[in-house]
């Protein structure tokens, strides 16, 4: 098995979304100090990579505590924003800027996930139909086109979470 890992580094100062909290990391305590070593984080629940629960754009959508943890993990496919038809209900991951023109489109394949540069519109489109949302995956174009794979992107367990950072990963046959 292959694993491929599709998640941005976090760290002190990176940049977020205009608005979003800043990113600080720093630390704490040291080996020589306290005998160990632990950072503090201050982060948005949609920095770096991260899933998109419902609720994130839809009032009264889906949190985190409502999804189940097997939508987080599963069959996927990257696929090009061109192609004619996707496959249906597997996860759906993008290396190029996809928009609400391919909405229609990814509707009709139910995928349980769509991943990559997306714009608001289709993502609040998704998010409206339930569909999880991973945004800022990192080498996505290190995956092969139209071949079966399992992704796995686990969030933090935040109560009534309307997103949170991953670690997002893909797992191939070779």
């Amino acid at each position: 098995m292959k694993v491929i890992d599709l998640t941005k580094r976090l760290y002190d100062g990176m940049d977020v979304y205009p608005g979003d909290p800043n990113v600080s990391v720093h630390v704490v305590h040291t080996h020589e100090r306290e005998g160990w070593e632990l950072r503090a984080l201050t982060l948005g629940s949609h920095t770096g990579t991260h899933v998109d629960a419902p609720r994130h754009m839809v009032p009264t959508g889906a949190t985190l505590d409502d999804v189940p943890l097997e939508r987080f993990i599963g069959s996927a496919e990257r696929v090009l924003p061109t192609d004619d038809a996707f496959p249906v209900g597997c996860g759906l991951l993008f290396h190029e800027p996809i928009d609400e023109q391919i909405a229609a489109r990814l509707l009709d394949a139910r995928p349980s996930f769509v991943g990559g540069p997306m714009n608001e519109r289709l993502e609040r489109i998704l998010l409206s139909e339930g569909i999880l949302t991973y945004t800022d995956l990192v080498s996505v174009d290190r995956l092969p086109l139209h071949t079966p794979f399992t992704f796995i992107g686990l969030p933090l367990r935040i109560a009534e979470g309307d997103g949170s950072p991953v670690r997002a990963v893909a797992l191939l046959d070779e």
